[in-house]
């Protein structure tokens, strides 16, 4: 398996440095600027939403499966009913979640805490 990490260091042999390790007093202080909040901010306002309406479209489809079997059960066409419809709506939904969240984290996450990063490795 390779990986482009250099070997560790033999018998307490110096190395060149890495990149700059914050200290916790600068953790701290990101943590508490408007730039942390706001990109928190952003991903609770997309993914809090989303994780109860998933949640709530999934408890439906438990609650109907115990409690309205004949609506479950009843015929759309062939052998394919209800029950198997939302069912194969629950994975589509899921597959459709985690690619709006892609997208998401890509367009407004992945470049706000990329930036963030780089000011606390001393990059920019």
């Amino acid at each position: 398996m390779a990986t482009e990490a250099p070997p560790p260091p033999r018998d307490g042999a110096e190395t060149a440095p890495g990149p700059v390790q914050p200290t916790t007093e600068q953790f701290t202080e990101v943590q508490e600027g408007e730039e942390f909040g706001e990109l928190r901010r952003t991903y609770r306002s997309f993914a809090f939403p989303l994780t109860i309406a998933f949640i709530a479209w999934y408890l439906l489809y438990v609650l109907l499966s115990n409690y309205a079997g004949d609506f479950m059960g009843t015929k759309l066409f062939g052998n394919v009913n209800v029950a198997f419809v939302l069912g194969l709506g629950q994975f589509a939904t899921t597959f459709l979640i985690a690619w709006l969240y892609s997208r998401h984290a890509a367009a407004k996450l992945d470049p706000r805490s990329e930036a963030i990063k780089s000011r606390m490795e001393g990059d920019a």
